[in-house]
């Protein structure tokens, strides 16, 4: 017997009914639809801290526009994630579709907020996939570890720009002249 999967599309995707006492989030990644557990709290407070700094700089510069999750970032018909904050530069802006609440096209910037359960799905699948978009720049923020990596592409591979523990800065590359406490953050 052969058994043979189909990759889920994502108009596919956003044609699902999802009932409405289901607390989960939702992405697919290389067709495949990925159920995550709602974000505790050192998530969401992790979150709202980053998303701050990085608004405000943004903000103050008028470089273009920072999101939360969730919101749908379809890089393809068979990648749509659901990464904790995403920015958009200015001269990029035409990935925002406002008529569909949605970022369809590459992003400058993700970030991602690692959970017990997402570390492989972080670490490893939305970096190859990230990489494989040429997102330019990727933040990993690790709670258990208090730590930022922050990384960009060089010769259309991530590679580690910088990384901070609870008590170090690190400076965004995408962003020149943000500098982020990882105190402040954890």
């Amino acid at each position: 017997m052969t058994i043979t999967t189909q990759k889920v599309t994502y108009r596919a995707f956003r044609e699902m009914d999802f009932s409405d006492t289901d607390t989960f989030l939702y992405e697919l990644l290389n067709g495949v639809i990925v159920r995550r557990a709602s974000p505790k709290v050192i998530h969401q407070r992790i979150s709202k801290k980053l998303f701050r700094q990085l608004e405000d700089f943004i903000l103050a510069k008028a470089l273009g526009e920072i999101f939360y999750a969730p919101i749908d970032v379809v890089l393809d018909d068979h990648n749509a994630s659901q990464s904790d904050l995403v920015y958009i530069a200015n001269t990029n802006d035409g990935v925002v579709v406002d008529d569909e609440d949605v970022i369809v096209g590459v992003p400058d910037l993700v970030v991602e907020i690692i959970s017990p359960g997402s570390v492989k799905r972080d670490r490893i699948e939305k970096m190859a996939i990230y990489e494989q978009f040429k997102i330019k720049e990727y933040w990993l923020v690790d709670p258990n570890n208090q730590s930022i990596e922050i990384y960009t592409l060089k010769d259309d591979k991530y590679a580690l720009h910088a990384f901070a523990d609870a008590t170090e800065k690190v400076q965004s590359v995408v962003l020149a002249g943000l500098e982020v406490d990882a105190v402040v953050v954890f």
